[in-house]
């Protein structure tokens, strides 16, 4: 295959992605201001920086992938025509979470004022599924670009959020108390508790 027919895979992703995370997050605005230096300065900072930098290797693969051939790696075709199935799996197990997290969502650690705790739809089986979410769709773009830059830019990112998470878990404790212990002891942060939900 050409470097257009990856070129198409990510663009069937993205033209999929796009309109669901936008319409989520501006249904979540409140107005409310959200202290996003809870996170950390240099999480803050770093997070946004990798994921700004692997949009601009996406964006830059989709114009010309020869800007991007220095850091090219030589993956046979059939793992790279992969990253579509799992780049659309990404897609519908985020629209689920969105979905499902509702007005919840935020792009940091804070805990909104009026949240609620959410212990339904994937968020049954993991904690953080945002963040499975984003790690699927990294491997995705990995996998059809067959670029180490806008991997190790995927992996800078997933690894700021996964260094978040006690912060954030910190916070929904310190708003939800024992309902949060008793939610977090029986589901798993990223992949789920097994047997937690033997039963159930």
């Amino acid at each position: 295959m050409s470097e257009n027919a990856y070129r198409m895979m990510l663009v069937a992703i993205m033209a999929v992605l796009m309109p669901v995370g936008l319409f989520f997050r501006l249904k979540s605005l409140t107005g409310e201001r959200l202290a996003r230096r809870d996170e950390g300065l240099l999480i803050m900072v770093l997070l946004r920086l990798c994921g700004l930098g692997m949009m601009l290797g996406l964006l830059a693969f989709l114009i010309n992938p020869s800007w991007l051939e220095w850091s090219q790696l030589g993956l046979p075709l059939w793992l790279r025509a992969l990253g579509l199935p799992l780049g659309l799996a990404a897609v519908a197990w985020l629209f689920w979470m969105l979905r499902t997290l509702g007005p919840n969502l935020t792009d940091t650690v804070t805990v909104r004022k009026n949240a609620s705790l959410v212990t339904g739809g994937p968020y049954r089986w993991v904690r953080h599924p945002m963040y499975v979410g984003v790690a699927l769709l990294v491997l995705a773009a990995s996998l059809i670009t067959a670029n180490v830059l806008i991997a190790l830019l995927g992996i800078g990112t997933v690894a700021m959020q996964v260094l978040r998470v006690p912060t954030e878990e910190a916070k929904l404790v310190e708003r939800f108390g024992d309902g949060y212990r008793a939610y977090a002891s029986r589901t798993g942060r990223f992949l789920p508790r097994l047997g937690a939900h033997r039963g159930s």
